[in-house]
This record gives structure tokens, C-alpha cells and sequence, in this order.
């Protein structure tokens, strides 16, 4: 049976056309429910069984359930649940939800393909007797709740006796419909109260609209404007558009980075009304504030999530900022007489930064969030849950995401415990978003709870592998080995004296060496990474899987691996005396270290020894050792010296960074010990090497994929980036050009003070933080000229050198072996310019949460360390705000904020500042002793950690206090100076919580967790390494 649909669209031209499309009805469609009798459904799939009889107590008979497209839109959290199973999903709320949602769609195709959940895609639009044709002037919305309530009616006629149907909607109408064609309808409350097996199932339910308590605090927020509003607002430039990031340090001050008047920028937001329900992540549109309300550059001030809302609310926040900002007019010049010498000047100057106001949302980027919630008061101590949902606050662990009201009956049973909460609204009334309670993930404090809170705020797929990934690893598991069949096309290198150097502990061994000298006295380099191209073939499942994870994760005490440690830590990891497939770039080069020649190939080597770092250094620093290995690993050690003064001069950056390492106790798993990591000549040598095969590969991909290379690129930094950093040296006259690269390596080496060796380093730190995240990008999409790579002073870059934890290299892998014609069946996706960019969207975004969870898991276990001990130590500044300053302590690497206001009774909003803060110079000064803090400047901390506690909600934190310069008022007494062994670790420790623990020194497991960048790899993440006990590793300078 035919049937056909109309439509009229508009052209890109502005010509209107009218499209047809026809459908061919079936009868052929099965219902999916395993018992059914009927011919077609019993050839078809049977997905569903039913539910049982009185599994619901609202409706006790055996069914099955029809939710409407809503639920699937609002109520995912519990369509998950395990309480959810027997669904149809009608291909009304299929499409919708795919039009809609692209997250929701994709988490409810995930339920669909999971078989022990039961839910079947009925294909109702498709069925001769459940299609639903419009009529006039019926609402699309109104004809899709038709289209669903046909399909119920034809289930409940379809289906055995004894079977119901049951439709939930939280749409009256649509329910009353139902009710009077004589069909079960519940709203999503009404049915989920009838499942008394899952009490925590009415806390998940999602709130859509704006309830509230009667003891709430209202608020009148602007309205967002409409879509259409929003799209003629950015058309005519009234408005700009922007991905809302909130401050870190101040959740009342947010910013986007957008394009104004043809020039890339940032605009401030300041203030709740101005912020106007924007959350984090959020992309917003934004309407330009007058010149009379800009704020002046680095006009920042630290403002805790946790402070009293009773004292935010009688506090203006934009009184938090310096009063001369917003009290001072920017002078208005008549855009006639602006002369290119003004211009120049204002935007050299940098005083003044934009300010903005929220006029709408164009999209939201709400995601599950994890915290802990306030127990209200007048919750009974008697019992673990009430009948009656009470309102609570839920404090989210990202300082940046504002509280989440919700309603729960369980607050005394989650007063304590780390859980994740939704947003649902944020309603023009309501001072905070509405949510509802997903799940509780253990108590507050747990190490592994809080670790697993950190892989859930960043996105971490951290379950294990399914049985259709494994399903894809080698039959023979542990016992494959190379081959004949495996060496076609391939070098053989198994006599080369080839070797690896890592971290200790590592098993994830990804790149190997050798160095020979040739007969025409040049010298042949190789290059050998593991071949994971040939176990991960393009577009099975685990290959899916690893574009998924996009990278390996490290924490401290874990590693999250893309790919199943089978290939990860054994068939792919080029360990010592064993034969491994791999991928090689063999150079020939002079002893000045030119490149005569450049050759790549798969091939097969034999590792002669899987070396540390230190094992490496001492055979380098031994001259009697002429074994074939040592005098390799020398040999390399003397062009990668050469290699690397070519990068600088030519203008490559080397930056710095805190790297923390930390001992932990092999049973426990407690921090004994944090130091800084040091870094060797054999750190730089394998660096160097991995730069080089990166530049070679990224060139040779480029010249055959000119338009779908993987490639990855470093921007240059904006000169106000370095503004305040320009202004802090020269206090100490030190002068730092940022004008290119060149001339900012250059000032780098020049910034040195011969009383003070850790300056050089620390500038170079805060030099790091001047600079733009590299980010992979598909070569299709830029000029040529945008490829370069700011830090590494290349104009061509890629990542080839570790595709055991990155998917990128892995792609690379495939396009290199496709140039050599090694593959010459290669996957279309690998000329797809447009799959190529989305591909590398993605791969950006998995990189940034990997590093920020690394970075979190280096919080949690610095907290650790420091539980019950308060230390004395030296410190030096970094940034300075309006309250307060961070400092940074050189001796463990860790960062903290020292807070310059006297902090008066609860509720009072008379916090006195004890320090005066000057915009103009940057500092803070004490007006009765005359002490000054300025950025670089050395101070006298004391450090130690705050447990969390319930009314704050929040997780532990380190807490810095002044000691000198003496601030009266704000400086705290010197303690006791407790003797932190750094290189020595005890015998025995009293952790807490787990009582005295042999730390069996000598075998004490030492992970690495580095925080940033040590190498000419400006904002490259640093590789890193850890080892044991399922903790990863970090390459250094691996990128």
C-alpha cells in the first residue's frame, strides 16, 4: 500500500519547492513480544516477554509499556534503570527524539541494542494499520500523540489476552485520549510509584517544571528570547555566540570567546541576572554591555561556591570586582576620529575587557553531575527515607555548575555519600535549577568513590569492555605469535640492536630505537612503533570502541586503556625478546644530523632490551659499557643533542610545568611520598626522536591526503595573553617578547636571576599558561598556513608515536600505510574530509577530560597525602586577585590559593580585605606594615587539608595560609616544621582508615601523575608513565 507526504522547503536561493515522499505500507511487521502466536511476529524478532503479573501495583496485570516521546526525552535515568524492561519504542518517538536530541537519541539506540533490557523499535509508521496520515490543521505534535495512541490500540487488540498495553505520558490530554478509547494510561509519577521493588525510582523522576517549596528564595530573571530572535540577533550582529566557561575561582563570573566587530575576543559576564541560568558548557547568546559598564583587565577576584547564599544574596557581585572597573567610564571616541594610532594603543594597552549579558540559550549542555547534597534539618533521625520527597540542595563537585535543587525521600540515607543529580529547568523564578537524583555512588571521602567521581565528571568510559569488543582480539589470546603469513610487505629488523626506554613499571611499551653507523660514514635512525593497525581493523567494534575512549586515561593509581589490555600490555607492546609487529621510519642522516633520507615501512622486529629512563642515563653515563645496545643508545644520545639545538633555533619552545610523583603503598595504594619529577638526557633523547617521526609522518600523509590528514596543530597565543606576565617580569627586569616564537624562546633563556634558581622555571611555568591548547584537526579544513605548530616551531605536525593510547595515531597509522601502499584497500573514511574533522572534534574533546581527570586524580592524591599533617614550606606567586593570591610551592609542585579577607560572623557581609589591591600594578599591599604580594614574589605558607564536610559539600581541599611577609590579621604562625622525606619512604606508616602498613621499601610502587608540559611540545599533554597495579603510563615528550 502506497501512501505519500508533502512538504515545502525553502532553497538555500530563497526559492520555496514542494518535496513528496512515498511510503510503502507493510503488514509484515512483527510486534516483538516472544509469546504472540502470530505468523509474522513468530518469523520476526522477539525481543520483549512482558512484564510480569504485579510487578507494578498500579496496574497488576502482565504488559508491556509505550512511553510517549517525552519520556524518552526527559525520563532517560529511568528507562535505564534495570527496573525498565518489555518497551516499545514506536518510531513516532524514535524520529523526534533524533530530531531533538542527539545525546538522548544516542543513549536510547544504546538501550535498544542491549538485549537484556527488552526494548524493541516497533516500526509504526511503516504498518498498514498503525500509520496516521495528518489532517488539516492538526499540529505535528498533536498527529505524532495520535500516531502513538493508534499504535497502543493496535497492540491491545494485537496481542494475546491476558497481555496489556500500558501508555505512559505526562501529557493530560494525550492520557485522557487513551483513557477513553479505552486504553491503560499513567502519568511517569503515577507508574513508577506503582513499582514498590525500586523506591528510589521517585527521585529519578525528572522535574519539568518550575515546583517549588514554599520557603524558597525567588528571583526574576530576564527572558531567554526565542530561537528566531536569538538567529536575527547574531544575523544582524546584535548579538555574538559563545560556549559559556564559568571561572574556576569566581561561579558568579563567566566568560565566552567570540567574534566582535570582525575581532576575535573575550567578553565577561558578570553576575547572576547577567549570567541569567547560563550553565557551564552551555552556548549561549550574548548582547554587548555599554563601554561604561567594561571591566578592567585582571580585575579577578576568588569567590568560594561554598559561601553562605544568605550573604550572596545581599551582596552585589559585581561589587566583588575592583570598584575603579565599574565606576570609571571607558572613553568614548567618535568612530570618525579613531586614528590607527589610537587603535593601536587601546589594543596594546589591554585595560579594558568587554562585558556581556545573557539574552538566550541556543544550546544546553546538561550532563549528569556528581556532589554531595545538604541534609536539611528537619530530616527525622529515625529512619533512612520518608514517604514525602522534601527539597534538598545538591552541591556539585565542579565548582563551576551553580546548586541543583531536588526532591528526594532518601536525604538522610545520602547525607554523606557522593551521588549524581540532572538538571531538568531553571525557571525565570527559581535562583537555582531544578534536578532530580540518578544515583549514589558511595560515601564521601572513599578513595575509590572520589576516583570514581572524577572518570564520571569528565566522561571517562571507564566499564569494562563488552564481549563483542573482546570478541575481536586474537583466537589464540596470550600464545600468537608472529608468523610467516604476518611478514608480507614487511621489513624485517629482528637482527637490528633495537631497544625501548620508559618509565619504570611500564607494560604499555609503544616505541622502540636503533642507531648504527652506515659504511659512507652517515648513520641510519629508526623509529619502531607498535603496529596496533593490524589487530584493530577500521569499523568493528573495537574499533569503535577506541574512537569512543579516543585515549588511554591515567590517574594516579589506574589507567583507563582505549584498548584491552591484551593488545595494550602484550601482542602490541614491544617488549624485550619477544617478536613484535611494527611500523618503522628509518632515517639516514649525517653526523651533523641532517636528514639525507627518510623511509617508512611496516615491519617486524625483536627488541634487545625494554630499558627505564635511569637504567638508560647509566648505561649513557658508563664509558666503559661498548655493548651493542649502550653504544646505540649513545649514538642516538648525540643526534637527538644535535636535533634538538635545530628546533631551537629555530625558535621551538621549551615551557615547564608542576610534575608531581607519588609513592604509593603497594597494598593500600595510599600516597607515601609526592616529589617533583626530574627529568634526564634520556628523557630528551626519546623526545626528540618521537618529535621527528611526527614532523616525517605528518609531512607523507599530507602529500598523498591533502584533504582528510590527520594532522594536529598549535595556535599562536594572543600578545594580551602575556600582558600581565610582560608586566610582572619587568619588575625584575626581565623582558619577555612574545612577538613570535623565536623571540619568546629566546627571552625565556635570557630570564634568569643568578640569586634565585627556580625563576627560570617558574617563568616558564606561567609561560605554559599563556598559551592555546593544541588540537588535532583535519587538513581539509584549513589553510596551509594555520597548520603550524606554535610550541614546536614546525609547519606540519601529527601524532604517529602511540597508538596503543591514542586513537589518532592509530588513524594516522592507517593513512600512512594507505600512502606506501601497504593497504591498498583502505576504508572510504579515510577521504571523507567531513567524518575526518567530526572525528577529530571528538578526539579534542576525549583529550581535554583525560587531562583534566588526570589532573583531578593528582588533587585527590595530594590531598591524601596531606591528611592530618600541616607543613611549612616556601612558595611563590603566581596570579594575583582582588581577595586573594595563588601560590605556587616548588618542593611538592602543587598550587594553592591564599584567600586576603578576614572572614567576618555567618551572614555577615563584612569580610574586611587586609590587603589593597592595586589593578593598575597587579599587587596587593598591606596598609599597615606596607607588605606587598606581587606575581613572582616569595612567600612562607603553611599547607594542609580541609576534609569535606556536609554543610559545605564539597571534597577535601588544601588549604594555604600566609605566614610571611606578616600580614596582621590574615599571616598565621609558623609551625613546627614536619620533615617530609621525599626520596626516603618509611618502614611503616599509620594511614588512616587503614592502620599500620608495611610499605615494603625498596618494591614501594612509584606512579607518576605529571600536570602539564615539560618539553618543546608546548601545551602537548605530557605522555607519562606509571606502573603496577593497574597504573598506566605517561610518556614524556612523547607527542
Amino acid at each position: 500500500m502506497l501512501q505519500s507526504r508533502s512538504h515545502v522547503r525553502k532553497t538555500r536561493k530563497g526559492s520555496v519547492i514542494k518535496v513528496v515522499r512515498e511510503l510503502y505500507l507493510r503488514e509484515d511487521i512483527g510486534c516483538g513480544v516472544g509469546v504472540c502466536a502470530d505468523a509474522v511476529c513468530a518469523s520476526g524478532v522477539r525481543t520483549m516477554q512482558a512484564l510480569p503479573a504485579n510487578a507494578n501495583k498500579r496496574h497488576a496485570m502482565p504488559h508491556i509499556i509505550v512511553p510517549d516521546t517525552n519520556m524518552f526525552l526527559h525520563q532517560m535515568d529511568l528507562l535505564e534503570h534495570k527496573a525498565f524492561s518489555d518497551v516499545v519504542v514506536l518510531q513516532t518517538a524514535l524520529d523526534e527524539v533524533r530530531h531533538r536530541s542527539t545525546q538522548m537519541y544516542a543513549r536510547l539506540r544504546a538501550i535498544t541494542a542491549d538485549v537484556d533490557k527488552r526494548f524493541y523499535v516497533f516500526s509504526n509508521e511503516f504498518m498498514r494499520d498503525t500509520f496516521v496520515k495528518r489532517v488539516k490543521d492538526e499540529s505535528p505534535n498533536d498527529r505524532n500523540d495520535r500516531a502513538i495512541r493508534e499504535a497502543c490500540r493496535w497492540y491491545a487488540k494485537h496481542l494475546p489476552s491476558g497481555i496489556s498495553v500500558v501508555l505512559i505520558s505526562d501529557d493530560a490530554d494525550n492520557r485522557r485520549k487513551a483513557t477513553a478509547d479505552g486504553m491503560f494510561a499513567y502519568s511517569v509519577r503515577e507508574y513508577v510509584e506503582g513499582l514498590t521493588a525500586f523506591p528510589e525510582l521517585v527521585d529519578m523522576i525528572a522535574v519539568n517544571d518550575d515546583a517549588d517549596d514554599a520557603a524558597a528564595k525567588k528571583i526574576s530573571y530576564p527572558d531567554h528570547l526565542t530561537p528566531s530572535q536569538i538567529t536575527a540577533g547574531l544575523k544582524s550582529g546584535a548579538f555574538c555566540q559563545g560556549t559559556l566557561g564559568i571561572s574556576f575561582h569566581n561561579f558568579l563570573e563567566g566568560s565566552i570567546y567570540t567574534k566582535v566587530d570582525g575581532e576575535d575576543t573575550s567578553v565577561k559576564i558578570i553576575g547572576r541576572t547577567h549570567l541569567n541560568r547560563g550553565v557551564h558548557g552551555d552556548v549561549v547568546a550574548v548582547r554587548i554591555l555599554p563601554k561604561s559598564e567594561w571591566l578592567r583587565q585582571g580585575d579577578n577576584v576568588v569567590l568560594d561556591a561554598e559561601e553562605d547564599d544568605e550573604t550572596l544574596e545581599k551582596v552585589d557581585p559585581n561589587s566583588l570586582l575592583d570598584a575603579s572597573a565599574a565606576a570609571v567610564p571607558v572613553p568614548e571616541q567618535d568612530d570618525e576620529m579613531q586614528t590607527e594610532e589610537t587603535e593601536q594603543r587601546a589594543a596594546k594597552s589591554g585595560d579594558w575587557v568587554r562585558t556581556g549579558c545573557i539574552v538566550g540559550i541556543i544550546q544546553r549542555k546538561w550532563r549528569p553531575f556528581c556532589g554531595t547534597i545538604e541534609a536539611p534539618k528537619d530530616v527525622s533521625s529515625d529512619s533512612g527515607s520518608s514517604s514525602q520527597q522534601k527539597f534538598v540542595f545538591f552541591w556539585p563537585m565542579d565548582k563551576r555548575i551553580p546548586k541543583i535543587k531536588i526532591r528526594t525521600r532518601q536525604a538522610k540515607q545520602l547525607a554523606g555519600q557522593r551521588i549524581m543529580v540532572a538538571i531538568d529547568s531553571w525557571g525565570k523564578q527559581s535562583l537555582y535549577p531544578m534536578g532530580h537524583f540518578v544515583k549514589a555512588l558511595g560515601n564521601v571521602g572513599d578513595r575509590k568513590t572520589e576516583t570514581d567521581v572524577i572518570l564520571l565528571e569528565h566522561d571517562v568510559r571507564f566499564m569494562p569492555f563488552s564481549k563483542q569488543v573482546m570478541s575481536y582480539l586474537p583466537d589464540e589470546g596470550e600464545a600468537w605469535v608472529v608468523k610467516e603469513e604476518h611478514l608480507a610487505g614487511r621489513m624485517d629488523f629482528r637482527h637490528l640492536d633495537v631497544c625501548s626506554i620508559d618509565p619504570p613499571g611500564c607494560t604499555d611499551i609503544d616505541d622502540a630505537l636503533h642507531a648504527r653507523l652506515l659504511p659512507n660514514g652517515n648513520y641510519e635512525v629508526g623509529v619502531h612503533i607498535a603496529d596496533v593497525s593490524h589487530f584493530v581493523k577500521p569499523g568493528n567494534a573495537m574499533d569503535q570502541e577506541a574512537a569512543t575512549r579516543g585515549t588511554t586515561v591515567y590517574l594516579v593509581d589506574r589507567r583507563i586503556d582505549m584498548l584491552p589490555s591484551l593488545l595494550g600490555t602484550n601482542l602490541c607492546s614491544l617488549r624485550s625478546n619477544v617478536e613484535r609487529l611494527s611500523f618503522s621510519c628509518i632515517w639516514e642522516v649525517t653526523p651533523d644530523a641532517d636528514i639525507i633520507d627518510v623511509k617508512y615501512s611496516k615491519s617486524v622486529i625483536r627488541s634487545r632490551a625494554s630499558l627505564t629512563y635511569d637504567a638508560a642515563q647509566a648505561r649513557l653515563d658508563d664509558p666503559t659499557l661498548t655493548d651493542p645496545v649502550s653504544t646505540g643508545i649513545k649514538l642516538l644520545n648525540s643526534i637527538a643533542k644535535k636535533l634538538r639545538a635545530k628546533r631551537m633555533a629555530n625558535g621551538a619552545l621549551v615551557l615547564a610545568s608542576p610534575e608531581v610523583r607519588f609513592s604509593l603503598d603497594n597494598d593500600a595504594q595510599d600516597p607515601l611520598d609526592v616529589e617533583l619529577k626530574e627529568m634526564k638526557d634520556t628523557n630528551a633523547l626519546v623526545e626528540e626522536f618521537m618529535l621527528l617521526a611526527n614532523i616525517y609522518v605528518a609531512k607523507k600523509i599530507y602529500s598523498v591526503f591533502p584533504d582528510s590528514s590527520m594532522l594536529r596543530r598549535h595556535p599562536k597565543p594572543s600578545a594580551t595573553n602575556f600582558e600581565s606576565l610582560i608586566k610582572a617580569a619587568a619588575e625584575y627586569g626581565i623582558e619577555i617578547d612574545p612577538s613570535n616564537n623565536r623571540t619568546l624562546s629566546d627571552s625565556l633563556d635570557k630570564a634568569v636571576l643568578a640569586d634565585e634558581p627556580y625563576f627560570n622555571k617558574l617563568i616558564r611555568i606561567m609561560t605554559t599558561r599563556c598559551m592555546m591548547q593544541a588540537v588535532y584537526f583535519c587538513s581539509g579544513t584549513l589553510a596551509p598556513e594555520d597548520f603550524w605548530h606554535y610550541g614546536l616551531a614546525t609547519d606540519i605536525y601529527t601524532h604517529f608515536t602511540s597508538p596503543i593510547r591514542r586513537y589518532a595515531d592509530l588513524v594516522v597509522h592507517r593513512l600512512l600505510a594507505a600512502c606506501i601502499g601497504y593497504d591498498k584497500t583502505y576504508s572510504s573514511d579515510l577521504v571523507d574530509k567531513v567524518k575526518a574533522s567530526e572525528l577529530s572534534d571528538v578526539l579534542n574533546f576525549r583529550h581535554r577530560n583525560a587531562q583534566q581527570a588526570s589532573r583531578s586524580s593528582v588533587e585527590l592524591f595530594t590531598n591524601l597525602f596531606f591528611k592530618n599533617k600541616v607543613i611549612q614550606e616556601e612558595g611563590f606567586v603566581i596570579r594575583v586577585m582582588k581577595n586573594g593570591f595563588s601560590v605556587i610551592i616548588p618542593r611538592f609542585g602543587i598550587e594553592g590559593i591564599v584567600h586576603s579577607q578576614a572572614a567576618g560572623p555567618k551572614g555577615s557581609t563584612d569580610n574586611a580585605q587586609l590587603l589593597t589591591h592595586d589593578a593598575v600594578a597587579n599587587t596587593l599591599t598591606c596598609p599597615t606594615t606596607g607588605a606587598q604580594i606581587r606575581i613572582f614574589g616569595k612567600v612562607i605558607v603553611r599547607v594542609s587539608v580541609e576534609e569535606a564536610g556536609q554543610e559545605a559539600a564539597q571534597r577535601s581541599k588544601l588549604v594555604v595560609k600566609l605566614i610571611e611577609p606578616r600580614v596582621p590579621g590574615l599571616s598565621v604562625d609558623p609551625v613546627e616544621v614536619q620533615k617530609v622525606k621525599v626520596d626516603v619512604v618509611p618502614a611503616v606508616v599509620d594511614i588512616p582508615g587503614v592502620g599500620k602498613v608495611k610499605t615494603n621499601v625498596g618494591e614501594t610502587n612509584r606512579v607518576t601523575a605529571e600536570m602539564g608540559v615539560v618539553s618543546g611540545d608546548a601545551v602537548e599533554t605530557k605522555a607519562g608513565s606509571t606502573g603496577g597495579k593497574g597504573a598506566g603510563k605517561k610518556k614524556g615528550g612523547k607527542k
